[in-house]
């Protein structure tokens, strides 16, 4: 399953990088990932005008998103949309961190999933 990780590099600026999670096949109930342990679960609506500037994730987390959309900017100037569906693993909980910001005019809906 791909995955979009950003993450705070050696220059303290945060960078993206495509990732995959290998998926096994369990039979009939499909292919899945190892099991992930995670430290709780917050679920996020945010306004179609949500546009926060330099910040840091609070933790590590996967942040799934619903509904909408947003666009991330890291520290090399680099922007990539997330729609439904995408999935993002936030590790920059230090250095400048990133940027996000609704770009469709639309209340965003996510899951945000902390871990250890």
């Amino acid at each position: 399953m791909k995955v979009v990780r950003v993450y705070t590099g050696d220059d303290g600026e945060s960078h993206f990088e495509d990732m995959d999670i290998p998926l096994i096949h369990e039979g009939d109930i499909g292919r899945l990932s190892e099991k992930i342990v995670s430290t709780g679960i917050i679920f996020r609506e945010t306004g179609a005008d949500y546009d926060y500037t330099w910040h840091n994730a609070p933790c590590r987390q996967f942040i799934v998103n619903l509904e909408g959309g947003v666009e991330i900017e890291v520290g090399d100037g680099t922007k990539r949309y997330f729609g439904p569906g995408d999935v993002i693993l936030v590790e920059d909980t230090e250095g400048r961190g990133h940027m996000s910001r609704s770009i469709d005019n639309k209340p965003r809906k996510s899951v945000f999933v902390t871990l250890e």
